[in-house]
C-alpha cells in the first residue's frame, strides 16, 4: 500500500535532484529515480523499497553521509539502510572508478533482499538507457563515461552473474541479462571474464 509517505519522498527527491540531468543529456535526473521505483513496485516491492528506490543515488550524488542522516530522519532506518545498501561511496571525489564497482559487486553479494531489488532495477534501468542511446550514437556513447566501453560492459556483466548467485528477483535478472547480452552483441566485444568474484578480487 502506498501512503503520503511515497508522495513526501517523491517530492523530496524531484528537490533533491532538481538541478541534476542524467548523463551527457538534457534528460531531468528525477525520470531515473521514477523509473526505478516504478520498477520496483512492478516486481513485488514494498512502499519502504519503492521509497528507497526514488532516493537509491541521492546519498552519492547530492550530499553523502549529511543526506543519509536526513532520509533517515524523514523516512526511517529501514528506508535509510536500503539506500546505503545502494550507494557505492559517500565521499566526494569519488574514488577511482574500477576499485569502487569491485567493492559494490562484492557488497551485494552480502547484501539484503530489499537492497538487492532496489540495486537490480536501478542496474536493469541504466542498462537499458545506455543500449538505446548506444542504438542512436554508437561507439560515440562510450565518451561519456569515465572507464571505457570494454570495462563498462564488464561491470554490467559482472552485475548479472552477481545477482544471479544472490538469488535477486529472476524475472528482472533475466531481463538485464538480456538488455546486456544485446548491448554486448551490437557493441561486439567479447565476453570477458568478471571484473570481480564475489569478495571483490579481479
Amino acid at each position: 500500500m502506498i501512503t503520503a509517505r511515497f508522495e513526501d519522498a517523491l517530492v523530496y527527491a524531484t528537490h533533491l535532484h532538481a538541478a541534476q540531468l542524467r548523463k551527457s543529456t538534457h534528460i531531468p535526473y528525477i525520470s531515473h529515480s521514477l523509473a526505478v521505483a516504478r520498477l520496483v513496485l512492478e516486481h513485488g516491492g514494498n512502499e519502504d523499497e519503492a521509497i528507497a528506490a526514488l532516493l537509491h543515488d541521492a546519498v552519492e550524488d547530492q550530499g553523502g553521509q549529511a543526506t543519509l542522516d536526513e532520509i533517515r530522519r524523514r523516512f526511517g532506518d529501514n528506508v535509510a539502510q536500503i539506500v546505503d545498501g545502494c550507494t557505492d561511496t559517500k565521499i566526494t571525489p569519488k574514488p577511482p572508478w574500477k576499485e569502487r564497482k569491485k567493492k559494490y559487486l562484492a557488497h551485494l553479494s552480502e547484501a539484503a533482499p530489499s537492497v538487492l531489488l532496489v540495486s537490480l532495477a536501478d542496474k536493469l534501468h541504466n542498462a537499458r538507457a545506455i543500449l538505446f542511446d548506444y542504438r542512436a550514437l554508437g561507439d560515440a556513447l562510450w565518451s561519456r563515461f569515465k572507464a571505457g566501453k570494454q570495462d563498462v560492459l564488464c561491470y554490467y556483466r559482472s552485475l548479472v552473474e552477481t545477482f544471479r548467485r544472490c538469488a535477486a528477483p529472476i524475472p528482472l535478472v533475466d531481463e538485464l541479462d538480456r538488455v546486456v547480452s544485446e548491448l554486448e552483441r551490437l557493441a561486439s566485444v567479447e565476453q570477458t571474464e568478471e571484473i570481480a568474484s564475489p569478495h571483490g578480487e579481479m
